[in-house]
């Protein structure tokens, strides 16, 4: 692909990857229920709908959002089952979102598989993310909790920024490592912060936890698309379900670009 990059990159040093084993053993029992809920609501009159909706939904995730509404829970002390509704109606948010993007990205495989987009087309992808958007509202007003969902609603708001900034910064190299901290916050960070402090809402904690919760996700949520946008340079769709270079042929400026281009010399800029 051209002329390497002359620009000096500090190689990142891999240790043994973590394991989220603990954790699922941890929630095991509940994320049956959180499995449950997913299932049953899935399902409509129009046949397309649960098909469609199952081919993402069954296609391999870690259901790492509604893991952590979970997980909170516990930490909590929770013994209640609110979360269990609350823990489906985040996912079924984010796999609206997946949807929805895979069509702005015209991506061709996530998570080893074809999009439904390629499968179905675009408009039955669009239709059916925003089922699941009517979806997850729906179990919100069923929870009956306003805080819950002005967190929720606002979270949902939120990604939807983030993606209209992300495509706004589409193939503009100069994007700084601030705007692009901005990006991800909103279309990745949001919804992990959202799913962790909804569990402080159902166990009826004090707004200090609220907020320590909040924070621990957006951070985590931040970590995780960071990890995701290198893996986008290094990738194989055998290995990590999803093509090597989507992000760069689609024009999204990530931080491994916005190094690259702040340390490259003058001809490796004219290239990037």
């Amino acid at each position: 692909m051209g002329t390497p990059m002359s620009a000096t990159v500090t190689p990142i040093r891999r240790a043994s990857a973590p394991s989220l084993d603990p954790i699922m053993a941890l929630v095991a029992s509940d994320m049956n229920a959180v499995n449950s809920v997913i299932l049953t609501r899935m399902q409509s009159d129009v046949p397309l709908i649960p098909e469609l909706a199952g081919h993402l939904i069954a296609g391999g995730g870690k259901r790492m959002r509604p893991m952590l509404t979970l997980a909170c829970a516990k930490l909590l002390d929770y013994h209640g089952e609110r979360h269990h509704k609350l823990a489906a109606t985040v996912e079924f948010i984010h796999t609206a979102t997946l949807l929805h993007d895979d069509v702005v990205d015209q991506s061709g495989l996530r998570r080893g598989r074809r999009t439904a987009n390629m499968i179905w087309g675009n408009s039955a992808s669009v239709l059916v993310g925003d089922f699941l958007f009517s979806r997850s509202f729906e179990l919100m007003v069923e929870d009956g909790s306003l805080r819950v969902l002005r967190i929720l609603s606002n979270a949902s708001a939120v990604i939807a920024e983030g993606e209209v900034n992300q495509l706004t910064a589409q193939r503009r190299i100069e994007t700084s490592e601030e705007r692009y901290l901005e990006i991800i916050t909103a279309k990745t960070a949001v919804l992990f912060a959202a799913a962790c402090k909804i569990a402080a809402v159902v166990a009826e904690r004090e707004p200090a936890i609220e907020d320590a919760l909040d924070q621990y996700g957006r951070y985590l949520g931040i970590a995780f698309q960071l990890v995701d946008d290198v893996i986008d340079y290094e990738s194989d769709g055998a290995t990590m379900g999803k093509d090597a270079g989507d992000d760069f042929r689609d024009g999204k400026v990530t931080l491994p670009v916005i190094l690259a281009y702040a340390r490259a010399n003058p001809r490796d800029r004219d290239f990037l």
